[in-house]
This record gives structure tokens, C-alpha cells and sequence, in this order.
């Protein structure tokens, strides 16, 4: 299996508006004033989700840096707030998009991209994937141990993604489908390894029946060309429910198997590293709020 890593890609941030000529001083001051806000907005949303394998890289590193300094007064997260009003985005190695909220509170962390190896030839790309979590969960179980700590030291921190991934929070990881010629029987015999072995790695019991009740959600009856969406989503009480295209296709109630699931995005040996540090960044600079 083999992970890649790479950039959200944002709309050009809003220009600065032109001020008419006969602007007096105060018109003028407001003006300037309102503009940086905006500005300064634009700019922390998009230094807060980019990623690392962007060209410009050092650019960008600068900016988060910038920001991250500044975050006692501008939070990353404080231009997303307004879910509603956020624009989508866009993983710019597929151009598919991500809303920033889903199920009304499950704000968009990060995104990435699973690839598979062809008799170690090629690379294809499978889906990308959008890690959602919700904000008031994440107040009320994470806010109080995580609060007080810095971004950077919750960057290093390894507890808070084991508790995202532990804690009855509702989260969900959107998959869209890229690879134009994947079957639901390909979809269902890659989640027989990959989940089988995450349930392995967290139990020493046979979890056989478990793995079979969760695949065998993937019917052959579905259809999955490119575009389809599967989202996998941790309801309160560690209830895993399907949905394909929107059509819910089963829930089981196991904190092992959401638990198992969610390792493969945010877990140790995750499908996209990069995917990973990106919700943590994310994850923190929401907590530092």
C-alpha cells in the first residue's frame, strides 16, 4: 500500500475593495480596516488546511508559522465557524471537493488520497478522503485536557488523536470515488484486509463474524463509478453507520470496529501521513480556540 501526500487547493482570496476617490479619512480608515480583517481571514483559513507537498511549501510554511504566532488573536479556525459560508475544498491532485461541514456540525479537519500499487508497476488513484469531526463533541470531551496546551504542543502530542479516535465523537470520513473502474467487490475485499488487520492489531479475539458483518454491507447490487460517495460515520455510542450515495446501508455498534476504521485514516501507520498531520494541525488550532 502507498501513501501519498498532498496540498488542499483554496480560491484566490478576495481582493481588497477599491476605495472611491472622494473617500474621507474616517470612510478611508474603516475601509483599510475592514479590508486587513478579510485579508487576514482569507489567509488563516488557507495556511490552517494547507498541506506540505505543495510546490510553494516554503511559502506556505511561513504563512501557518505566521499565523500559528498569531493565534491568540486570530485562531485558524475562527473563519470556519461560520460552516455554512465556507467554500469547499479541493484536493488538488484529483479535483475532487470536500464541503467543510457535513451533518450539519462535522467540520472538515483534512483530506487525503489513497493510491494502490499495481503488481508494483503503477499507482493508481483509489478515492480521496475527507476527515469530519464534530465541533461540539470536540468541545465538550477533548476542550478541557487539551485546551490549555499550545498548537505546537498539540501537534506533538500523541494522546489527542488516540482520543479523537477512543472518545464518543461523532466523526466522518467521506470517501470519493476516483478510480473509474472500481467494483463494490474490490471496494469490499480491500476493507476485508485493510479493517481485518486494524482489528487484529486492537484485539487478540476472533473478530471474524464482526469483519463479516461489516463487509457484507457492500453489496454486489451497488454500483460505484467515479464521483460516488461512501461515508463511514461514528454515531454516538460507537455506532458505525454506511451510507452510499447518500442511501444508509447499515450500522453495527462496535467501539472496536469504529475504532479500527478510524486507525487507518488518523492512526499510526495511516493510508495518507500527510492526511494525518493535517487533521492534527487542524484538530489543535480548533482546540486552542
Amino acid at each position: 500500500m502507498v501513501s501519498l501526500r498532498f496540498p488542499f487547493s483554496f480560491s484566490q482570496p478576495p481582493r481588497r475593495p477599491r476605495l472611491p476617490r472622494s473617500s474621507s479619512p474616517s470612510a478611508l480608515s474603516f475601509a483599510v480596516a475592514a479590508a486587513s480583517v478579510a485579508a487576514g481571514a482569507a489567509a488563516a483559513v488557507a495556511a490552517g488546511i494547507a498541506a506540505s507537498r505543495d510546490p510553494r511549501r516554503p511559502l506556505l510554511e511561513s504563512a501557518r508559522d505566521f499565523l500559528v504566532s498569531r493565534s491568540s488573536s486570530l485562531p485558524l479556525w475562527g473563519s470556519l465557524s461560520l460552516a455554512e459560508n465556507s467554500p469547499p475544498v479541493v484536493e488538488s491532485k484529483t479535483g475532487v471537493s470536500f464541503p467543510s461541514v457535513v451533518g450539519g456540525s462535522r467540520q472538515l479537519l483534512g483530506v487525503g488520497l489513497r493510491r494502490k500499487s499495481v503488481l508494483g508497476l503503477k499507482n493508481i488513484d483509489v478515492y480521496a478522503f475527507g476527515v469530519y469531526a464534530d465541533d461540539k463533541d470536540i468541545n465538550k470531551l477533548l476542550k478541557e485536557k487539551y485546551g490549555k496546551l499550545s498548537i505546537s504542543e498539540l501537534k506533538e502530542s500523541k494522546e489527542v488523536s488516540e482520543d479523537l479516535m477512543e472518545s464518543d465523537i461523532c466523526v466522518t470520513v467521506r470517501l470519493q470515488i476516483v478510480y473509474g473502474r472500481l467494483s463494490i467487490k474490490s471496494v469490499r475485499s480491500a476493507f476485508e484486509e485493510s479493517v481485518g488487520n486494524r482489528l487484529k492489531k486492537f484485539s487478540p479475539e476472533d473478530n471474524k463474524e464482526l469483519l463479516q458483518r461489516f463487509t457484507s454491507q457492500f453489496k454486489d447490487e451497488f454500483k460505484i463509478p467515479r464521483g460516488s460517495v461512501i461515508d463511514l460515520s461514528r454515531d454516538q455510542g460507537h455506532v458505525l453507520r454506511t451510507t452510499i450515495d447518500g442511501k444508509e446501508v447499515g450500522s453495527i455498534e462496535s467501539k472496536l470496529l469504529c475504532r479500527s476504521i478510524l486507525d487507518l485514516y488518523i492512526g499510526d501507520d495511516p493510508l495518507d501521513r500527510q492526511a494525518r498531520e493535517d487533521v492534527k494541525l487542524n484538530l489543535a488550532s480548533f482546540l486552542e480556540k
